[in-house]
């Protein structure tokens, strides 16, 4: 019988992409949180996870040496279209913190996620001196964009996964293909939370809302009460039938008339999350949460991935 895979993540946030190595069959011997919001939501989700809330800058990888998987979702602020994009000038940019935690835990593989802009060529010379770093300790570096719509999620939300797996290790890492169609629409997706209370429109709304979701976006402490985005991601909402200008306590009443607002549960589900994930009671940080999450669906299934090729299957 073959041992469990175990990990270490930093900058776990909500447990998007802890929730889905777990279902991918990763056992976290810990996982990093600076937010103490954050770190009582995993704790509440996953009793039995090793959450140390700290700052990455202070955690050590030493007592982790050897562990299976490295992984991370670093902040994305120094690389996101909707931020300043400064990169590595950004004090956010957690990047050489994952490097210097590869070094000292030496894992046989890493996963680290970012946004799309990551890709954009003013970042060219910084992203291959991360590659080439993570090469330079040992490992093989595989660098691609993944649609979530792909595996089942509906929404549009693009993310940059970089993959390292050490030399010595036999199995060769492929990203999961995921399928195009997988994904259902926003009105699919969200019509039992739409009609829980028996909202007469929600038929008429759900044949209105036949695509995927634009990218939920989660903002930062900064960004004012919760809604669904910019002004171009509000009008994509309204096209869904969705009013993006804030966030509902609950679904639509019996009688209601116009376009509903999400409740943080229906953002949830729209990000992947199971219906038992919870996020706290405030629902301005649970919705910032959320926006700011790796959808579980696509961490798993490359969760899978790096599995197989550890196992060598």
């Amino acid at each position: 019988m073959q041992r469990p895979l175990t990990c270490v993540e930093i900058c776990a946030g909500a447990g998007g992409q802890a929730l889905g190595l777990a279902m991918a069959g990763f056992v976290h011997v810990a996982l990093v949180e600076y937010e103490a919001e954050y770190c009582k939501v995993l704790k509440q989700n996953r009793p039995e996870w090793n959450v140390i809330c700290a700052d990455v800058h202070n955690f050590s990888g030493a007592p982790y040496k050897g562990v299976d998987l490295l992984a991370g979702g670093v902040p994305c602020p120094p690389f996101s279209v909707a931020g300043k994009q400064l990169g590595k000038e950004d004090d956010r940019d957690l990047f050489p913190e994952a490097i210097r935690l590869i070094k000292e835990i030496r894992p046989r593989a890493v996963m680290l996620e970012n946004v799309r802009g990551f890709l954009d060529a003013e970042f060219d010379e910084y992203r291959n001196q991360i590659l080439g770093a993570i090469k330079k300790l040992g490992y093989i570096t595989h660098i691609d964009l993944l649609n979530a719509s792909d595996f089942g999620v509906p929404q549009l939300r693009p993310r940059v996964v970089i993959i390292g797996i050490r030399k010595d290790e036999k199995g060769e890492f492929i990203y999961p293909h995921g399928n195009p169609d997988s994904a259902p629409s926003v009105g699919e997706a969200l019509y039992d939370l739409m009609v829980a209370n028996n909202w007469r429109g929600a038929k008429n709304w759900t044949k209105k809302a036949i695509r995927i979701a634009p990218t939920l976006v989660g903002g930062s402490k900064k960004h004012g009460g919760p809604d669904l985005g910019p002004v171009r991601a509000k009008k994509a909402w309204a096209e869904l039938g969705v009013d993006g200008h804030g966030v509902a306590d609950n679904p639509p009443s019996e009688d209601f008339d116009g376009m509903p607002r999400l409740t943080s549960r229906m953002m949830a589900r729209i990000q992947g999350f199971p219906d038992t994930w919870t996020f706290g009671k405030k629902k301005t940080s649970a919705c910032r949460m959320i926006g700011n999450a790796f959808p579980p669906p696509v961490a798993c299934a490359v969760g899978k991935e790096i599995r197989r090729c550890l196992e060598n299957e």
